[in-house]
């Protein structure tokens, strides 16, 4: 039995191991319909009796104001193109911070794994998968393939996702047509977007407006291929 049991195991994770890297390899070309918090989000919904609502709506990277990623890329993970996943500055800092004034150490790239592939509740195991995507997004994807499924998949509002969805739910207009205020709007929603509003932004998402304005006059415009 124990052999059995063994060898069972042994060939669930390398189907595991094949289904990952083939769903990764395939991603890397095709757009992501839905996402596992999609999912949850209109599970929690349904749960509490209130209408579906999910919108979203694909856009490659160079068809979305360019403002959007630089803005994400100044707030989320400025060492986003110098680190291969994890940002080992960042987690010394939270590992110091931590029980005083705890912080987040995740990157862009461990973001758009979980997003991509993961539930957003917070466990070792959770953690562990998301280390084990963030490795294959980073070997399988470039940088500018990363931020694409990012800002296509991160959640702006109650069943908003992506930069497309963000620009015609709160400004009716396209992504591609979004202003630098705008885009530094929205990314100053997204560490808790179903809190904050863009349109009315509270004390401290103002405060985090100015911090992401500073912060793109110093890292510029995220180098797209369309500007080289």
């Amino acid at each position: 039995m124990i052999r059995k049991f063994w060898k069972f195991l042994k060939r669930l994770v390398a189907l595991f191991i094949v289904a990952s890297v083939l769903s990764v390899v395939a991603f890397k070309f095709l757009p992501v319909p839905l996402t596992p918090l999609m999912l949850i989000r209109c599970g929690e919904q349904m749960a509490n009796g209130k209408d579906l609502k999910l919108k979203h709506s694909w856009r490659p990277l160079d068809e979305i104001s360019i403002y959007m990623p630089s803005a994400l890329w100044a707030n989320e993970d400025q060492r986003f193109l110098k680190h291969h996943g994890f940002d080992v500055e960042e987690i010394k800092k939270a590992m110091k911070a931590r029980g005083e004034n705890p912080r987040g150490a995740s990157t862009i790239s461990q973001q758009t794994a979980k997003n991509l592939f993961l539930w957003p509740a917070r466990s070792y195991i959770r953690k562990g998968f998301e280390a084990y995507f963030t490795v294959l997004l980073e070997l399988f994807w470039t940088k500018e393939r990363i931020m694409e499924v990012y800002v296509n998949s991160i959640e702006f509002g109650d069943g908003i996702y992506g930069a497309q969805a963000a620009a015609q739910h709160f400004f009716h207009k396209d992504a591609s047509q979004l202003t630098r205020e705008e885009c530094i709007r929205l990314a100053a929603v997204v560490p808790g977007p179903l809190n904050r509003d863009p349109l009315n932004p509270d004390k401290r998402v103002r405060g985090l407006m100015r911090h992401i304005d500073r912060q793109m006059k110093n890292v510029g415009l995220f180098p797209l291929k369309r500007q080289n």
